[in-house]
């Protein structure tokens, strides 16, 4: 079988899809990925073929501002966010998109929550679809914004309009109960099938749940993702926790540089850009941007976290996060250093934030692993 993942752009987006992605070339099955060009030094080490389409972010972001005056980054109303996802991103990828794929003939597409490239070469091949959403459901106040703008791109083309979003057969839902909102259910005639999300990793490197600090300082890890790592965010938070008994590891996001931080202290150590599952080995707590796959890789890990979002779909992992009990959020209004230190200082004080994110972590290691539901797919797809 031939199955084609479709990607937005960004490593937030691509990397949630890795697992599965895996293992279906596990299994045998040729694996491609489209999205764009600029994508190929995440993609190529997997031996996943490339099929070239559409921009970088940075002309997104450039072409929305354009359009609509507002970063939808740090500005997510479902107006930006439609736009930059189903508006300028289908404007600028989708008929590239289709002439790959037609060329190299999938047998299924899988796409990510808010990818809307993979859903129009399914509608315009005639080749079912799945969905991988890698959080909590999108409150519909946006998914009726992006099949509102989405709309007319398909119209133009001749193909069918999709009635919701996501819009394929399958919804492959990662998030676990205790994370998800209550009463969530898939749109009408959208089958959910359950899938076991990881903590990113190397190619090849066992699955595990690390191991506890031995005794001394608790060991904290401050990560702010690859886009959101901001020395002036970042910098005072470090300094203020420097004044806690703990021991922190802070990512420096895809180029920063530990000068970038100004600061000199031995609790402190930085670094570069690795998978999610190696920085989380023996880590105590988590200070988070609540980046989705950060946020489901630390809770597969049972480890507690304080959330300070700050755009994109970081708030509503911050609003699900708290609302579990495994963990603290903190608007951006109280997001102070002082206040993030006080935040963590309450979350190693106080057991049970800790208990209620073993319990999501207990929820997330009985969903279906990714090989499980590569198999139901093929079963699904080809008998």
């Amino acid at each position: 079988m031939r199955v084609l993942f479709s990607t937005t752009p960004a490593f937030g987006h691509f990397l949630p899809l890795l697992p599965l992605a895996r293992a279906f070339r596990r299994q045998g099955h040729d694996v491609a990925v489209v999205t764009a060009a600029g994508m190929t030094p995440l993609v190529a080490p997997e031996g996943f073929e490339l099929l070239p389409a559409g921009p970088m972010p940075d002309v997104l972001f450039a072409e929305v501002g354009r359009k609509l005056g507002v970063d939808p980054a740090t500005s997510p109303t479902p107006e930006a966010v439609a736009e930059f996802f189903a508006g300028v991103r289908v404007d600028l990828t989708a008929d590239e998109a289709l002439a790959e794929a037609k060329r190299w003939q999938p047998d299924l597409i899988v796409n990510e929550m808010v990818d809307f490239v993979g859903p129009m070469i399914a509608a315009g091949l005639g080749v079912p679809l799945a969905t991988l959403a890698f959080g909590p459901s999108v409150p519909a106040e946006f998914t009726d914004a992006l099949t509102a703008v989405v709309r007319s791109r398909y119209e133009e083309r001749g193909l069918p309009v999709p009635e919701h979003t996501p819009s394929g057969r399958w919804l492959l839902d990662t998030c676990p109960p205790g994370l998800q909102f209550p009463n969530f259910a898939p749109p009408c005639g959208v089958e959910r099938i359950a899938l076991r999300p990881q903590p990113h990793q190397a190619r090849n490197s066992p699955t595990g749940a690390g191991n506890p600090p031995a005794g001394g300082r608790p060991r904290v890890l401050v990560s702010f993702g690859t886009v959101f790592a901001d020395p002036a965010v970042v910098g005072p938070l470090l300094g203020a926790l420097t004044a806690l008994d703990v021991d922190v590891l802070a990512t420096l996001g895809l180029d920063g540089k530990p000068q970038d931080y100004q600061l000199d202290s031995d609790r402190v150590e930085f670094s570069p850009f690795v998978p999610l599952a190696q920085l989380l080995e023996n880590i105590t707590a988590v200070i988070s941007h609540g980046g989705a796959g950060t946020t489901l890789g630390t809770l597969a890990r049972g480890i507690p976290m304080v959330v300070v979002p700050q755009g994109a779909d970081q708030f509503i992992q911050a609003d699900r996060v708290a609302a579990s009990g495994a963990g603290i959020a903190l608007a951006p209004g109280q997001a102070e250093p002082s206040a993030i230190a006080a935040a963590l200082r309450r979350l190693l004080d106080e057991p049970r934030f800790t208990a209620e994110a073993r319990r999501i972590s207990a929820e997330i290691a009985v969903l279906p692993s990714p090989d499980e539901v590569a198999e139901l797919l093929r079963a699904e797809v080809i008998g």
